[in-house]
């Protein structure tokens, strides 16, 4: 009978599963999909909608058919050296993208962004869970917020701008200022994904680190999210420009399953979405082959 891999320690999770918009996410049973909807017209990775419903409702609709698990739209660009939005614009870009999702899909949907007033009324407008890249320390009315929407958190450790000591104990240490936030504002621990945040201040060599040093990271019984979609570090690797990464993305999300990853934020659904299935059903043992007639 199969097993899957021996990782008891990444079974052992603080809530057994998280429910949004009716869709049950039961950590540990498989790799769950995110896939990106960029309201922003300058994308690293050249897929920005910039602020136009229409393109972001006909996306929502193709990434649930391609069988994605969850929607984020974002406006601002987290690309090294973006100017920040004010939370007006990053609004004007967000809420009507989200809104048109909303109305063409099913899917649960999270707002990426750091700014308190964006997410309150992308909560209102829609949405259902809060992705920050700054782990709720860039604005600090955005975890009262969260907490009284009742929303859940996707919280990065972003390395920028912080002193360099190990790369995993580095973004152990940001999950605990995060969750230590997340305590005394009453956002519940089970209501928490955690990111590492692969690309957010780190050398090439160091995000590759990272996936290798993802177990160290289990201890926090937490799911974990990884965005590695079309990433630098990738387009080094290969000696590849944006638009011809997809098999680099391939390998960077099949080794993030083997090494524990839930969540992955990827901008080809579809193409991500067999590469999940096949991991999966190496490394969750969570397949079978058909019987025959």
């Amino acid at each position: 009978m199969s097993t899957p891999l021996a990782w008891p320690l990444r079974r052992e999770y603080l809530a057994p599963s998280l429910t949004l918009r009716g869709r049950e996410f039961a950590w540990g049973a498989r790799t769950f999909i995110m896939g990106i909807i960029n309201a922003s017209p300058d994308s690293f990775s050249g897929d920005g909608l910039g602020a136009d419903p229409a393109a972001a409702a006909r996306q929502a609709a193709a990434f649930e058919e391609a069988g994605a698990d969850i929607l984020d739209v974002g406006g601002q660009s987290s690309r090294p050296g973006a100017p920040v939005l004010d939370a007006a614009e990053e609004a004007r870009r967000v809420i009507p993208c989200i809104e048109a999702a909303r109305a063409t899909s099913a899917l649960p949907i999270s707002v990426d962004t750091f700014h308190a007033a964006v997410a309150d009324e992308a909560l209102r407008a829609g949405a259902d869970a809060v992705n920050d890249i700054w782990g709720l320390r860039f604005d600090d009315d955005l975890p009262a917020v969260v907490a009284r929407h009742g929303a859940a958190l996707i919280a990065m450790h972003n390395q920028r701008g912080r002193a360099f000591h190990d790369v995993a104990a580095d973004i152990a240490a940001g999950f605990r200022e995060t969750l230590a936030i997340c305590e005394r504002s009453g956002i519940p621990h089970a209501r928490v994904i955690l990111d590492p945040g692969f690309g957010f201040g780190w050398t090439p060599g160091q995000n590759l680190e990272m996936l290798r040093r993802l177990p160290e990271l289990w201890e926090f019984r937490l799911p974990l999210l990884l965005g590695t979609s079309r990433k630098s570090t990738i387009g080094l690797v290969l000696d590849a420009p944006v638009d011809d990464r997809l098999e680099g993305t391939a390998a960077s999300v099949a080794v993030a399953i083997a090494a524990g990853a839930d969540l992955i934020r990827v901008h080809d659904v579809a193409a991500m979405a067999r590469v999940v299935r096949v991991a999966d059903a190496i490394v969750r043992a969570n397949w079978s082959p058909p019987t025959s007639p």
